[in-house]
């Protein structure tokens, strides 16, 4: 069988090492004897030459470097040769030390050995630096701007110098910290800190800015974002740590995305106590056709229910998360439940069939200008439908009930706010009704969501144009869909009965600035923003709380909870609307009541 490459450079640096070895015993034999060459030459000195030659070739095959491949002056390799010289080094000199010895003086088994070592990690050092020498750029190659010299930017510079098909070569590095203004990694030099980013840019002539800091927040992606667009330079980024699975080198740059510059990255959540809330239990997920709905069912099948119960009055939607949750779309076992929560009697039925422990109720409408016009649909969906949702729950005994709100629910200002502000208070009602947990998570906008404002520029611009914003100095909370769901899971968790959960949403981003972002990175620079003014309803920024709220740390750093006044489920209920101006009316009134009962009925 014919011996493989690397098998062979292996040998090949034996050989290399035996020959330092021989060459160590032989230098340090002449050093002794102060050069005289027929002592340093004499039987004892080539005796300790043949038996250290051979010990190396031994122990190096057996426990050292010839062992197995290695890359060439990896900290692994460098180990493997320190312990292999070290191996036959002690027992030769104590040899010499305790015994009469046939090896000549009794140190030139410590000196050869040291020498040895020394010489094997300096001809390996000296393959390294060669081998990564930076190389003529070509052409085509992309002059990389590199900002970070941490270990994430260590191990960038790293892969660009020696991968030889990156087309893309280091010209320079950027870091803020004023210890590392001299340092060089593989030859390329700290040129100054981001600030100096457009000098820098200018005088390497770099085409490309790689921010190679997992750790970096929203607020220095963003500076690094507007001077490199403003110079005309390609942005890329190494993702976070948690993102990375194995090395942070240049194959894992990407392009930037809108994520990166909201600050939205993954969290880390309590998985146990998720798992322990979850594992074994039926979980029902309603308006699991959603985008939040959906990937709450996507995670929650991660957690090892008995059985996942995934409701929507939307049949192509419930087609799609069970394909994206079991693989298969067949729609014929009882885990999708076409029904919608505006029916009592429905979802009754549904609860008293499967008796669920844990609900997730997602089901609502969203569209703030949509539900302005048409108030009545928010009464009847988002407050009655919870109210019977609530109702079906507290009937079975469900262990724990998890209702979606929005942060528009905080202090609220038009339909949609006022009808989510009512279900965070009935489901206040419900949790004072049992022993069971009944609580609220309040979250913002959800990048990618659909229907999102996302989903709506990214239309806009494929059509080329113009991109509609309200106001241009109008700002929103965005999160991920994961991460909202991840939080959701872990505010059901730990959630207090009763008490509203507010997921921490960090700081807010102006739609204007999102607008511009996905405009530059749609590449198509001739889209316009047309502004057409707050609509009905409107905030110019949202709040996650309302005033007076009295705000509570929880188990989650990320988490918050706040306390609202219940409200009479079995009073609402009741309640009848003659005209949707007064079930506008009611839902404001009732949004902002702070006391148990409700407003006058509406006839």
């Amino acid at each position: 069988m014919p011996t493989s490459p690397r098998r062979s450079v292996r040998w090949l640096w034996a050989a290399v090492d035996l020959l330092i070895v021989a060459a160590s015993v032989l230098v340090a034999a002449f050093m002794r004897y102060d050069f005289d060459a027929d002592l340093a030459l004499a039987g004892p000195v080539l005796t300790l030459v043949g038996v250290a030659v051979l010990a190396q070739l031994v122990l190096g095959s057996v426990i050292g470097p010839y062992a197995v491949g290695h890359e060439r002056g990896s900290y692994e390799e460098i180990v493997d040769v320190g312990k292999t010289v070290i191996a036959w080094t002690i027992p030769l000199g104590l040899v010499g030390l305790f015994v009469q010895s046939q090896f000549g003086p009794r140190s030139l088994a410590f000196t050869s050995g040291a020498l040895a070592m020394l010489g094997m990690f300096g001809a390996r050092f000296v393959l390294r630096t060669a081998r990564t020498r930076p190389d003529q750029l070509a052409d085509d190659h992309k002059r990389v701007l590199v900002i970070g010299a941490g270990d994430g930017g260590r191990q960038v510079v790293r892969s660009l110098v020696r991968d030889r098909g990156a087309r893309m070569h280091p010209v320079g590095i950027l870091d803020d910290d004023p210890r590392k203004r001299r340092l060089r990694i593989e030859g390329v030099r700290v040129l100054g800190t981001r600030a100096d980013l457009a000098e820098v840019a200018t005088r390497t002539e770099a085409t490309t800015v790689a921010i190679a800091i997992p750790s970096a927040d929203a607020e220095m992606v963003k500076d690094v974002h507007d001077t490199a667009s403003n110079l005309g330079l390609d942005i890329k980024i190494l993702p976070r740590t948690l993102e990375l699975f194995g090395k942070a080198d240049a194959n894992r740059l990407r392009s930037l995305n809108l994520a990166d510059l909201l600050g939205r990255r993954p969290i880390e959540l309590d998985r146990t106590a998720i798992a322990e809330h979850i594992q074994g239990q039926t979980v029902l997920v309603t308006g699991a056709g959603g985008s939040i709905g959906s990937e709450l069912c996507r995670q929650i099948a991660r957690f090892g229910p008995s059985k996942l119960l995934m409701l929507d009055r939307d049949e192509s939607a419930l087609h799609a998360t069970q394909i994206s949750v079991t693989g298969k779309g067949l729609l014929d076992d009882d885990s999708v439940v076409l029904a919608d929560i505006r029916d009592e009697e429905r979802m009754l039925e549904v609860f008293t069939q499967h008796r669920p422990g844990v609900v997730f109720h997602a089901a609502a409408l969203k569209h703030l200008p949509l539900l302005e016009q048409y108030p009545m649909e928010a009464w009847k969906t988002n407050v009655l439908g919870t109210l019977n949702v609530l109702r079906a729950a507290h009937a079975v005994g469900v262990r724990t009930f998890v209702n979606i709100s929005t942060d528009k629910a905080a202090d609220p200002s038009c339909v949609l706010g006022y009808s989510k502000r009512i279900t965070e208070r009935l489901t206040a009602d419900y949790a004072a009704r049992d022993e069971h947990t009944y609580v609220s998570v309040r979250f913002g906008n959800v990048l990618g969501s659909r229907g999102s404002v996302i989903t709506a520029f990214t239309a806009q611009i494929e059509q080329g144009g113009p991109v509609t914003v309200t106001h241009p100095d109008v700002e929103r909370y965005f999160m991920l869909i994961p991460e909202a769901c991840q939080l959701v899971l872990q505010a059901a968790a730990i959630g207090r009965d009763g008490e509203v959960m507010v997921l921490d949403m960090g700081q807010p981003a102006k739609i204007l600035d999102v607008a511009e972002t996905l405009i530059e990175m749609s590449g198509r620079r001739d889209v316009d923003v047309v502004f057409t003014g707050l609509r009905p309803g409107e905030k110019m920024s949202e709040d996650l709380f309302t005033p007076g709220e009295d705000i509570r740390t929880t188990e989650h750093p990320l988490v918050s909870s706040v306390g609202v006044p219940p409200i009479g489920g079995d009073l609402v209920g009741e309640l009848l609307h003659g005209s949707p101006r007064e079930s506008a009316e009611w839902m404001e009134s009732a949004s902002r009541e702070h006391l148990s009962t409700v407003p006058p009925r509406a006839l």
